[in-house]
């Protein structure tokens, strides 16, 4: 492995320590294996060229995690508004509770309440809350102001509780 010409980590190297980080937020924010894995690849072939600039700049993840959320929101406005989800039973799994099929309904149930926000609305849940990225570096991954990542997260789980609210109400 060759490393890049400003003495900073090869893109070989970075690539293999985050492939499976990139690949599970590709993946929540898809709702798709094969989606996330073109939306990856997509994403990496676009940040290959500028890698000499970027290997050793302090927004090099920031900006990875922007170029897979686009290409994410890319393949999702390319197939359309909705899609079932391939796999629901490798999503992470919440800690077991008493009753496990009470823990995969719930997971389900989050899931389908999940898939029905707008994809950039997703795309900000599934960073603040499964990447546990702040709201600066989800902006900085959306490409949008801080207080914008804000109000996409806020306007999120509004919509989450509104929805599990009326679902609730009917049961």
């Amino acid at each position: 492995m060759a490393a890049v010409a400003n003495g900073g980590p090869d893109f070989e190297g970075f690539i293999r320590s985050r492939s499976e980080r990139l690949l599970r937020l590709a993946f929540l924010v898809t709702g798709n294996w094969d989606d996330a894995r073109d939306a990856v690849q997509d994403a990496l072939e676009g940040v290959l060229p500028r890698w000499g600039r970027l290997a050793d700049s302090d927004t090099r993840d920031a900006y990875v995690h922007r170029c897979v959320v686009n290409a994410c929101l890319a393949t999702i406005r390319r197939r359309g508004r909705s899609r079932p989800v391939a796999e629901p039973q490798l999503l992470p799994q919440a800690k077991v509770e008493a009753d496990p099929a009470w823990a995969i309904a719930n997971a389900d149930e989050a899931w389908r309440l999940c898939t029905s926000l707008p994809a950039t609305q997703r795309a900000a849940v599934v960073l603040r809350f499964y990447q546990d990225l702040s709201f600066a570096e989800i902006g900085a991954a959306l490409g949008c102001p801080e207080a914008t990542a804000r109000s996409h997260v806020h306007r999120a789980l509004a919509a989450l509780r509104s929805r599990l609210e009326e679902g609730q109400g009917n049961g």
